[in-house]
This record gives structure tokens, C-alpha cells and sequence, in this order.
């Protein structure tokens, strides 16, 4: 299935394709950033800031191959599509699971902001610390379909750091955790780059498709994944730590095959959770073990950040705390940390093209 510029232009503009940004940001020749997630895609642009931020969803009609909606639509129809349409989510684990989507997935966020023939634009991407080439060279591909010039590539670990706000070209340690959608981050970071790292697929998805298997096992009830995801947001936590909320979910039975509802509570997502975050815990503990001293003392000192939008669970820099005695905290907007990154290394692409020191990883 291809589509072009053009296509997509005109059908966003005859309200033939759903999107949640149609008020177009008109820019030629000015360098953009990109987050492409495996929950949600974020488009940043320098002194505008973060001017997409969407689901990374789609919806197409599998009759025809047509492009139903995208972004915020799309996800408003997860589970409540006809045979007819499909709408999923194209990336998993951080990486991507069907290139042609993701391609026209970005052309379409794209087109909210016209990017100009003369002077096309160069772009920064964040990418998992330990993916494949061939991973790698598939975004770089859906990312340069879309018109773009040069593709910059960006760790997240990296970019995460940058985003919290850490100076991480000094010589001076570092460490951030990164929880996203499809993967945990973990990374020290000094001089610019990365001195240990660790990527598990263990994340916010995998919390999700927990609780859709707790609650089919234990309530025989079938939840879809926006169920599970709205109650971890409403009521979920690491440790029964406070107020024992509950979060009522709605679906169907599996023995009747009738509508059914039940209420699930904070301390039962905890427990839910203890397998996913013994294991972001262990490789925390993983990275510290294998940390040179120098930076293990900046690390002491300094604490252990927490970024990405899981990071926000209820008692997770608690919890990290405990175990490694070290303090953690969670940084500001932890969700925007990865693209507000990639926007601030915007600023060293021209570094990376002289040799010199840049967070930039690769260039494409």
C-alpha cells in the first residue's frame, strides 16, 4: 500500500481521513524531531515545542487497503471495529512489526505540518539502545519516505537524559531509566554517550497484557487493551502503597458469553506488577554492577532518574529506591522527556557532521 504527500493532503482536507491534528504548521527547511513510540508517536518542533502527540495507531479498512484513521481517531476505535476495518497498533517492543503502515502512519502525521520542497528538512529519531540493524534501517526508511532529507539517529536513554534536563556532555555520570510502551531504557550516561546499557521489553504494554490475563483468569471477564490501560492509569501502582483504590471494568464473560463488569483494586494490579518490576528492577541492578567507580560516585551523589510515561505508576521510584539504596526521582512531563531529547539534539547535528562531540549516534 503506497500513498503519497499529495494523497494525503487532499483527503485530510476533504474529511476523508481522521485525524486528531488537522490545523496544518506550515515550516520549510527547519530541522524536526520525532518519538516514534510504540504507544505514542510525538513530532517536535523547534520554539513551538511538541506539536503532535498521538497514539501510535492505525485503522484500515481491509477490503481496500484504505487508511480509515490515524492517531487519537484510531484509538477511540481499538476493539470496536467491524470485520471489515482493523485498527492496531504497528510497532511493538520499540520496534516496528509492519513497515508500510508505520510509513504511511508518519507521512499522515506529517501532513499537519507542511514541509516545503526547497530546503527539505533533516530530522532526529530516538531508537531502543540495543535494536537490530536491520530494526534500525527500517525506521530509518519509514522516517525518509515521508520526504525527509537525513535522518539522525538518537538513543533513548540519551534523549531521555537530555529531556530531564541532564548535561550529559560533561564528565560526569549519569543514569537514567526510561519506561515506556514496548521497552524499559536503562543507561549511564557521560560524555555524550552511553558507558552501560540494558533494553528489556518490558514496559507499560506488558503491564496491560498482565492485567488482561489476571482478569480472564481470575473473573473469567475478556477486557481489550484500552480497558486494561485506563484502569493501570486510574488505580495502578508498585507496592500497596496508600489508598486502595478500585477501577470498575466492563466486557464480556467467557463462560456466558454475556456482558459483565467486576471492580478491580490497587493492591491487585500490585500484585499483578511484581514479575514486570522485579525484572526492571534486576537489570537496574545489572547496569550498577557494571558501572566504572568513577561514575558509580556521580550516580551516589546525584540519584537515578526516571522518565517515560510508566515511570508515573504509583511507588516506582519507591521501589527502585529501596532495593539500590540510591534516590531516584521522576522528572518533569516524564512522557515528553524522550522527544523534548531529540529536539535538543537538534542543536548537534552540525557538531556530528564536523566529528565532534554529539549525542547523535548515527547519521542516514
Amino acid at each position: 500500500m503506497t500513498i503519497t504527500m499529495h494523497h494525503i493532503a487532499i483527503q485530510i482536507e476533504r474529511g476523508g481521513l481522521q485525524f486528531g491534528h488537522q490545523k496544518r504548521t506550515s515550516f520549510m527547511g527547519i530541522d524536526i524531531a520525532i518519538d516514534l513510540g510504540t504507544s505514542r508517536t510525538r513530532i517536535f518542533l523547534p520554539d513551538k515545542g511538541v506539536v503532535i502527540d498521538e497514539p501510535s495507531v492505525i485503522t484500515v479498512d481491509l477490503m481496500t487497503d484504505a487508511i480509515i484513521a490515524v492517531g487519537q481517531k484510531a484509538y477511540e476505535m481499538l476493539g470496536r471495529t467491524s470485520e471489515r476495518m482493523s485498527a492496531m497498533y504497528p510497532l511493538s517492543g520499540g520496534v516496528i512489526t509492519d513497515f508500510s503502515l508505520v510509513e504511511n502512519m508518519i507521512k499522515i502525521m506529517l501532513s499537519g505540518i507542511s514541509i516545503g520542497k526547497v530546503g527539505m528538512p533533516k530530522v532526529v529519531a530516538c531508537i531502543p539502545s540495543e535494536i537490530t540493524e536491520v530494526e534500525k534501517r527500517a525506521v530509518v526508511n519509514a522516517i525518509s519516505s515521508a520526504g525527509i532529507r537525513r535522518v539522525c539517529l538518537v538513543e533513548e536513554p540519551v534523549a531521555a537524559a537530555m529531556g530531564a534536563g541532564i548535561d550529559i556532555t560533561s564528565p560526569h555520570g549519569s543514569m537514567v531509566v526510561d519506561i515506556g510502551g514496548g521497552t524499559t531504557d536503562i543507561a549511564v550516561l557521560s560524555l555524550g554517550g552511553i558507558s552501560v546499557s540494558r533494553s528489556i521489553k518490558k514496559a507499560g504494554n506488558a503491564i496491560d497484557d498482565e492485567i488482561i490475563k489476571y482478569v480472564k483468569k481470575k473473573y473469567n471477564l475478556l477486557i481489550g487493551k484500552r480497558t486494561a490501560e485506563n484502569a493501570k492509569i486510574a488505580v495502578g501502582c508498585v507496592g500497596n502503597i496508600g489508598e486502595n483504590k478500585t477501577f470498575r471494568l466492563k466486557g464480556r464473560n467467557c463462560v456466558t458469553g454475556m456482558p459483565m463488569q467486576t471492580d478491580i483494586s490497587s493492591y491487585e494490579i500490585s500484585d499483578i506488577l511484581v514479575d514486570i518490576i522485579t525484572e526492571i528492577v534486576y537489570q537496574v541492578q545489572d547496569v550498577l554492577e557494571e558501572t566504572p567507580p568513577e561514575l558509580m560516585g556521580d550516580i551516589y551523589s546525584d540519584g537515578i532518574i526516571l522518565t517515560g510515561g510508566t515511570a508515573q505508576l504509583k511507588g516506582m521510584a519507591e521501589i527502585i529506591n529501596a532495593v539500590t539504596k540510591i534516590k531516584v526521582r521522576v522528572a518533569d512531563n516524564p512522557s515528553l522527556c524522550v522527544v523534548k531529547g531529540c529536539g535538543e539534539a537538534l542543536k548537534y547535528i552540525k557538531a556530528f557532521e564536523k566529528g565532534e562531540l554529539s549525542p547523535i549516534s548515527e547519521q542516514y
